[in-house]
């Protein structure tokens, strides 16, 4: 079979069917676009997690004149007390760096985090606890310092920063995972679309086909045209979509970024990456719809 022979049958269906091709096109491109956006939201997950994982620290906080905890019934922790947790604290295999802040260095800080506040003219460096902020080797480690320091004599409570910042990633989860089901729903949209768009070009070419049986020209000959449109659409769609993915990524460098500088973004190889993934699903999402809508409505 010649190629300029399918090429001429392929641009005769898209003249034929121009308005349905558009629609194809768009929805496709809607459709890929909200799906790389689900792509894109679980790389931005991945990337605050590596991001804030990496800054995570445990807290043990000492006890001070307002502690209420059993482990501080002897009162205010002792100076022997601080350098024996503090040794103990270096010597575990999962800790990195340990640093001692006291109530000053806590009060200097509170005051900062708060200074538009009301709250921070009501409190007092006295009322803050000095405390040890210990960074891990491995995040996840927590349980090791948790169950070698809490209910010690001299600590109050030992405090692990994950699981603050895990309710905020199980949020994000939730939005990435609601962003998936409905670009994989837009993505089945498209393909019903494609489908529909196929069985009414079949049924207006149907004289040719016939004749095209007639002379002995087989059921691939005559279904490659059909198909070779449906891709032709997805591709066209697949770029355009690319187009505003890029363009996402470009606002959020240009203008998000720069004002949200607590925190690392997706990076210009994860929208390739998800364009990748959106090609290869247009392609397949595309000939999957037109192969079993051809072999049902292009049998003569």
């Amino acid at each position: 079979m010649r190629a300029g022979f399918i090429l001429s049958e392929v641009g005769i269906g898209l003249r034929r069917n121009l308005t349905m091709t558009f629609a194809v096109v768009v929805t496709v491109a809607i459709s890929l676009s909200l799906l790389g956006i689900g792509l894109l939201s679980n790389s931005q997950v991945r990337v605050m997690k590596d991001y804030w994982y990496d800054k995570i620290e445990v807290s043990v906080y000492l006890c001070g004149s307002l502690s209420d905890s059993p482990s501080c019934a002897g009162g205010i922790i002792t100076a022997q007390q601080r350098l024996e947790i503090q040794a103990d604290l270096e010597e575990l295999p999962v800790v990195e760096t340990v640093y001692y802040e006291s109530q000053s260095e806590a009060f200097d800080r509170f005051q900062e985090r708060f200074r538009d506040s009301a709250i921070s003219q009501n409190v007092t460096a006295d009322q803050l606890p000095e405390s040890f902020r210990v960074k891990l080797n491995d995040p996840t480690q927590f349980a090791v310092v948790q169950s070698a320091f809490s209910g010690r004599p001299g600590v109050d409570i030992v405090q692990d920063q994950r699981s603050i910042l895990e309710k905020f990633f199980r949020l994000l989860n939730v939005l990435r995972d609601g962003a998936l089901a409905i670009g994989i729903a837009s993505v089945l949209t498209a393909a019903l679309l494609i489908s529909n768009t196929l069985r009414i070009a079949a049924f207006n070419r149907r004289r040719e086909t016939n004749v095209m049986k007639l002379v002995g020209a087989s059921s691939f000959s005559i279904q490659l045209p059909f198909v070779l449109e449906g891709v032709f659409s997805s591709v066209m769609g697949w770029g355009f979509s690319v187009g505003m993915l890029s363009s996402l990524k470009y606002v959020i460098d240009e203008r998000i970024a720069p004002l949200l500088t607590f925190t690392n973004f997706f990076t210009w190889n994860d929208v390739w990456v998800a364009s990748a993934y959106l090609l290869g699903t247009g392609l397949l999402v595309s000939s999957l719809a037109s192969i079993l809508t051809l072999r049902k409505y292009s049998k003569v």
